[in-house]
């Protein structure tokens, strides 16, 4: 069998992969952080556990808000974008081949199978070839608003249900060691399955997540024992 036939890939996972790891360890780390940081002001596992809701609930709509209006941007100038090329298309079209070709020139393309190659494209469609290779937009590309601040939503939540849960069932007088380890130990996973997911090596990942989500806590918990002690 050819060996090119059989060569596996993953570019195609980056974008998915990025928005549901980061959007996971995000869940994680606030509302771990959160936590932990009221825990070790010394105040009760109830409020300990109302601040990790709290946390899941306005972290969950912060990113859904955000990635909205973040993506509905982008999508206002995709087709904008759009309208424009759309526009040139209809009044100088010999110009928009001759633009498309020299898109081609520059990848390496000879000049003159580079003009055949954009007339054949434009000659199917048009519109899309040139969003594809001038303006960098296609159909599995494309920003769809409403799918980012869901998919957000979904992740963060579902990575800032663990330490609600690990703090649930935490007795009160190991409920910081709990979280923190609880959580530690899924940022180090998740780094792991986004690693392996990706095709890339798993200890460098695993380690950078499980070190910064470290980081993350232990700052909290100083600064709410810090607190704590001065109120």
């Amino acid at each position: 069998m050819d060996s090119a036939q059989t060569e596996r890939h993953f570019i195609d996972r980056v974008g998915w992969l990025r928005a549901a790891v980061l959007g996971a360890n995000d869940g994680i780390i606030s509302t771990a952080s959160l936590m932990v940081g009221v825990a070790s002001a010394a105040t009760s596992s109830s409020a300990v556990l109302v601040t990790g809701v709290a946390g899941l609930v306005a972290g969950a709509m912060s990113m859904a808000a955000g990635e909205y209006v973040s993506v509905s941007s982008q999508a206002d100038t995709e087709r904008a974008d759009l309208a424009r090329e759309r526009s040139e298309l209809a009044t100088n079209r010999n110009g928009e081949v001759k633009e498309l070709a020299a898109i081609y020139v520059e990848r390496g393309v000879d000049p003159v199978l580079s003009i055949k190659v954009a007339e054949q494209l434009m000659a199917k469609d048009a519109l899309a070839a040139h969003a594809r290779e001038e303006l960098g937009i296609s159909h599995t590309v494309s920003a769809n608003p409403i799918q980012a601040a869901m998919t957000s939503a979904a992740t963060f939540s579902s990575g800032a249900i663990l330490p609600v849960l690990a703090a649930l069932i935490a007795p009160k007088n190991i409920l910081v060691p709990v979280v923190f380890g609880v959580s530690l130990f899924v940022l180090a996973l998740l780094g792991a399955i986004g690693a392996r997911a990706g095709g890339a090596s798993v200890l460098k990942p695993t380690l950078r997540v499980a070190f910064w989500g470290a980081i993350a806590m232990a700052v909290t918990a100083g600064v709410g024992a810090l607190i704590g002690t001065s109120v």
